[in-house]
C-alpha cells in the first residue's frame, strides 16, 4: 500500500489525447497536439530549406559554368559551414557567447570582464575571428568560461 504523499508507479489519465505524427502515410510517432504541430512545422521547413538550398546551389553552378554533379558536394559543404561547430576555435568563440549570456552583460562588459582575467581584448577578438588558441591562452580562458583548463582543452581538439 503506497504511504498518503506517494503517487503509485502505473496511473491511467484518461484525459489526456494524443495524435499520430505521420511521414509519407507512416506513422512515426505518438505526441500532443501541441507537440505534433510544432514538431510537423519544423520539420516541413527543414524540408523546404534543404530544396531552397539545393535549387540556391543549382544556379550557382548553372552560372558559374560547374557541372551538376557539384551540387550535392557543394549543398554539403554549406551545410557544413552552416552547422554549429562542436569543436576547435569556434566552438569555445560560442562558449564565450553563451558565458557572456548567462552573465547578461554588454560586449563592453564583457571584454572588460575577460581582460580582469588576463584574456586581453585582442586575443578575445582573435578567438571571434577564429585564429588559433596558443598555450597562454587556456588558463584565462578556462577562469572565464568557469571550467578546468582541460575542459577547455576537450573542447579544442574535439
Amino acid at each position: 500500500m503506497p504511504l498518503p504523499n506517494e503517487t503509485p508507479a502505473w496511473q491511467a489519465k484518461v484525459s489526456d489525447t494524443y495524435v499520430t505524427l505521420h511521414h509519407h502515410d507512416t506513422v512515426v510517432g505518438v505526441l500532443r497536439p501541441d507537440i505534433a504541430t510544432r514538431l510537423a512545422n519544423l520539420l516541413n521547413d527543414e524540408d523546404r530549406l534543404r530544396k531552397a538550398l539545393k535549387l540556391a546551389c543549382y544556379d550557382l553552378v548553372s552560372r558559374s559554368g560547374g557541372s551538376t554533379s557539384d551540387i550535392d558536394s557543394l549543398c554539403a559543404k554549406y551545410l557544413n559551414q552552416a552547422s554549429r561547430p562542436t569543436s576547435g576555435t569556434g566552438a569555445i568563440a560560442l562558449w564565450l557567447k553563451q558565458r557572456q549570456i548567462e552573465l547578461d552583460i554588454t560586449d563592453q562588459e564583457f571584454e572588460r570582464f575577460c581582460d580582469s582575467y588576463r584574456l586581453v581584448p585582442v586575443k578575445l577578438q582573435g578567438i571571434y575571428e577564429g585564429r588559433e588558441i596558443d598555450g597562454s591562452m587556456l588558463t584565462p580562458l578556462a577562469r572565464v568560461l568557469g571550467c578546468s583548463i582541460e575542459d577547455v582543452l576537450q573542447v579544442l581538439e574535439g
